[in-house]
């Protein structure tokens, strides 16, 4: 049984969300919050398996609310957001808090929940097991950990006393001076055997700024994604020396806001891929919704190739798209796969290991649901599994390689 609480400041929208749960025999409703702080205390006095949330609401909006809750009692929360342009704003942030998933409300309002009722059960029931507690947890220990990594490297140096012999001014060499006959010479003043003569490089042979030495990174994930995401893609330097793809399973409309987003947080330039984009060093392309995205190209002239073609997996963007696309570029590619529900990625992987590609999985310690990662694992096909916040100091060491 999930054990749900619902908190909208609309009357009508508890009753209506309140009748949909409690007529189906996995759910119970618990109760009912009017605003984001009656919904903190609730959560403190129910303890449930699920809130929903809406994004809109008096006294604590949901975005605050979904802040203080992931901090004091982390737990799977699904927000209801607009499809407005500050709606999708507003739930990429709620998504990169720590929100499992969301409902887009057509129109501002669920007016006709008879048309979305199935796809509101079906989120419900795969965010209730997510594992939100252990995920947060995990990368709050694998954070502290971090820093006390960074802590050790910039430590000062212990100062050690080394006694050394002591001579006095009196004290007479034994021995011919070195200086005697001219018998000493300076070596710094020695004749070259050979001079360093710099290798010089033809213009033909200078490595295009867009090479980024040939390598890729590509990236796949879903539930849990955007947090993920964010914690990855933030780390990542500014002279990141290739390009780094994304598919990110998300309807239309959130991944602009997705990009739009890490773009501002990150030192690398991050943009929702378009037809045709030139693949260039530190930056990151993420697949937009309902778009499949490939990789064509080689080198400098990788490009990006989107297309609409049936999902797979009943998923568009589907990840295994686009490591099958990435695949032959073989030992100069780093493919990721992170938190996701289901097996999305692993074919893909498959053919990345067989054309010997470098692979990092998501640990399970971190990933709010441990799917995707998991299958990959699971296959015998992840060179790395590390925890989240240390996925991009991986990245960066394998690229090095």
């Amino acid at each position: 049984m999930i054990k749900i609480l619902i908190a909208d400041d609309s009357a009508f929208m508890r009753k209506v969300l309140s009748d949909l749960f409690a007529a189906q025999p996995d759910f119970e409703v618990v109760g009912t919050a009017i605003n984001g702080r009656d919904a903190i205390e609730k959560v403190k006095q129910y303890d449930p398996d699920l809130l929903t949330m809406d994004v809109q609401m008096p006294v604590m909006d949901g975005l605050n609310a979904l802040a203080v809750i992931m901090e004091i009692h982390p737990m799977p929360v699904v927000m209801l957001s607009s499809l407005t342009k500050e709606g999708t704003d507003e739930t990429i942030r709620a998504l990169s808090l720590g929100a499992v998933d969301f409902i887009s409300k057509a129109g501002g309002s669920i007016s006709r929940i008879d048309t979305i009722e199935a796809d509101i059960l079906a989120k419900c029931r795969a965010a209730a097991k997510a594992n939100v507690r252990s995920a947060v947890a995990g990368a709050r220990a694998a954070e502290r950990a971090e820093k006390e990594r960074e802590k050790k490297k910039t430590a000062s140096p212990v100062m050690r006393r080394i006694d050394l012999p002591r001579h006095t001014a009196h004290e007479t060499p034994t021995g011919p001076s070195p200086f005697a006959a001219g018998k000493w010479e300076n070596p710094l003043l020695r004749p070259r055997s050979k001079v360093f003569t710099p290798h010089s490089t033809s213009p033909a042979e200078v490595v295009p700024p867009t090479a980024g030495g040939g390598k890729l990174v590509a990236i796949g994930t879903s539930t849990g994604g955007p947090q993920a995401l964010q914690s990855v893609i933030t780390r990542l330097p500014k002279d990141l020396p290739c390009g780094v793809v994304v598919v990110q399973h998300m309807p239309p409309g959130f991944t602009k806001s997705l990009a739009a987003r890490l773009d501002s947080l990150s030192a690398v330039h991050v943009k929702e891929a378009e037809d045709g984009d030139l693949i260039r060093p530190g930056c990151v392309y993420i697949a937009p919704g309902n778009y499949h995205m490939r990789v064509s190209g080689s080198g400098g002239g990788r490009k990006i190739v989107l297309g609409q073609d049936p999902p797979v997996g009943n998923h568009r963007p589907a990840v295994n798209v686009l490591f099958d696309s990435v695949a032959p570029i073989g030992r100069r590619l780093v493919a990721v796969i992170m938190t996701g529900m289901g097996s999305d990625g692993t074919e893909g992987m498959k053919k990345i290991k067989a054309e010997g590609g470098y692979s990092i999985a998501q640990d399970e310690s971190t990933s709010v649901v441990y799917g995707m990662p998991k299958s990959v694992v699971d296959a015998g096909l992840a060179d790395e599994i590390r925890p989240v916040t240390d996925i991009a100091r991986a990245i960066v060491a394998a690229v090095e390689r």
